[in-house]
């Protein structure tokens, strides 16, 4: 069982845990370890890919093969969808088609520049967070997902998500996750701002 669940994080319940390949770990501490780790080995996976193009980086089988190298260290379910209803995201039966929606609502987005670069970042990020279509680890495969849109389609630098750690808790992640509750309502000048507030 693992203890110490900062604000937001999606909880890990038994069903989830009996996934976990170090039965060892009994902290967020000692779990956000050996995920870091593994998401390391993960970017590295992504920055080793050759030829990502916007139909290939915005399909469902990148998202969930991104998925899968960044906690598949960690998690023997890795890269699958869930299949059981939480507090935040969507019903499970709705993760495919929402997924597939949103991805080609997405290529649209980045291809006749229908925002600003930062709050197309926001946008993304906050819509594979709302669809939430992992057990856990969706808030980090979110901002990494993010930011490879950014680096081989935007041609920007990756985003600066926070001064600290935001899967700790403290004052920033509150912040954090206040911008993404207004950004539920359609509302991103909050989300927009702070990425802005960190230099992006």
């Amino acid at each position: 069982m693992i203890i110490d669940e900062p604000e937001g994080t999606t909880p890990l319940d038994p069903d989830d845990m009996e996934g976990l390949k170090h039965p060892h770990v009994t902290t967020r501490e000692q779990l956000n370890e050996l995920e870091q780790s593994n998401i390391l080995a993960g970017q590295q996976w992504v920055s080793g890919i050759s030829g990502l193009t916007l139909d290939s980086i915005f399909s469902a089988e990148f998202v969930l093969a991104l998925h899968q190298n960044l906690f598949g260290d960690v998690w023997t379910w890795a890269g699958t969808t869930r299949n059981k209803e939480l507090s935040i995201g969507c019903d499970p039966f709705q993760i495919r088609p929402k997924l597939h929606n949103f991805l080609e609502d997405a290529k649209c987005w980045v291809e006749f520049k229908h925002f600003s670069n930062l709050e197309l970042s926001a946008r993304i990020q906050h819509k594979l967070v709302e669809i939430h279509p992992f057990p856990n680890g969706n808030g980090r495969h979110s901002r990494i997902f993010t930011d490879v849109v950014r680096i081989v389609l935007l041609e920007e630098p990756p985003i600066n998500w926070a001064e600290g750690n935001l899967e700790k808790v403290s004052e920033e992640r509150k912040a954090y996750i206040s911008c993404l509750k207004e950004a539920d309502k359609g509302d991103f000048t909050a989300f927009v701002k702070y990425l802005e507030n960190l230099g992006n």
